[in-house]
């Protein structure tokens, strides 16, 4: 089986070199390399070309973000998989070559590896999908500890795998590292171009499941610098989907929610939406209530609930579109 190992490069040569080069180290026989650069402006494909010559490059022209990208780099694929391969990841111990030949014998359509921190903790890399996207709620300043609290307390199942040392059935596989076979694509279409960034995996995965299982192979390891693409994109800070409150935490808001109206439904987005809405009054008398008892230790500023309140507003000026549910391109960047 040939596997096609697309990268989407928006403005990171040096995360794209250090990957490729990671990848190089082992046998590459089988693997065709497809570059897509969201129109970085910059050396990346002098560098490739001098670097790796056989590396093929797509010039998107434009900021099209994740979807889009990876897209255009299926649409030309030879393989019979396709690898959709974050640049800020480092290939270790030929876990590209190991989860091929786990894959290729399997009944799978879409499979993941263990990802790990750089210090070599681990990433989550698998996730179930929670119903409404419930699971959305719980980056919730305070509101989301209290719904997590009551989800401990009724045994609620965790929404992802934090750790997997095998095989492990999931609903949906990050998108930093997430191996699919072209004949599921077929079946399942290519990513919804509707998202700009966040979220378009867990959709995609939604539909690549109705054709078949997704699997983490945990045996397998890559480690991923989380966040460090996105964050230099959009000038943030933290790792995650933690950060609500800046252009980063808006698009993850954005991309969430049209995630949920997609899958779930108008019931579900809405459910969810007065949820973030409540949270404005939470957030600030819990933010002052800590302050009182905590002083300079607390956990959140002003600042923070400012940033998110101007986002759940926003997202509220977005939710007529996606109501709507007709094409429309969701990047706030």
């Amino acid at each position: 089986m040939k596997l096609s190992i697309i990268l989407v490069n928006y403005k990171s040569p040096q995360l794209l070199i250090d990957c490729l080069s990671s990848i190089y180290q082992f046998d590459t026989n089988r693997f065709e390399i497809i570059v897509v650069d969201n129109y970085s402006q910059d050396n990346t494909a002098a560098l490739l070309k001098q670097q790796f010559p056989l590396v093929t490059f797509i010039q998107m022209g434009y900021n099209a973000g994740f979807a889009r990208a990876n897209n255009a780099g299926i649409k030309i694929a030879s393989g019979e998989a396709v690898l959709l391969l974050n640049t800020d990841t480092i290939i270790i111990n030929d876990a590209i070559n190991n989860c091929l030949n786990e894959f290729i014998s399997s009944n799978a359509v879409a499979c993941g590896a263990q990802l790990l921190n750089e210090d070599n903790t681990p990433q989550i890399a698998g996730n179930y999908a929670m119903k409404g996207g419930l699971n959305y709620l719980l980056p919730l300043p305070f509101w989301g500890q209290f719904l997590k609290f009551i989800a401990e307390l009724l045994k609620v199942k965790k929404p992802n795998v934090p750790d997997s040392t095998g095989i492990v059935e999931v609903d949906w596989i990050n998108g930093a590292f997430l191996m699919v076979k072209k004949a599921a694509i077929d079946k399942a279409g290519l990513l919804d171009e509707d998202f700009f960034l966040y979220a378009e995996e867990a959709e995609w995965c939604s539909r690549l499941k109705k054709v078949g299982r997704l699997f983490i192979y945990g045996q397998f390891k890559v480690v991923h610098l989380q966040g460090k693409t996105a964050n230099e994109a959009f000038g943030s800070t933290g790792k995650g989907y933690f950060n609500l409150f800046d252009t980063k935490g808006l698009q993850i808001m954005l991309s969430n929610f049209v995630r949920i109206r997609k899958e779930f439904g108008v019931a579900w987005m809405i459910f969810d939406l007065i949820n973030y809405c409540i949270t404005i009054p939470i957030f600030f008398f819990g933010m002052l209530v800590e302050k009182i008892i905590k002083g300079n230790g607390s956990s959140y500023q002003f600042k923070q609930w400012k940033g998110y309140s101007i986002n759940v507003i926003r997202l509220i000026g977005f939710s007529p579109k996606i109501i709507a549910n007709k094409p429309y391109f969701y990047k706030v960047l």
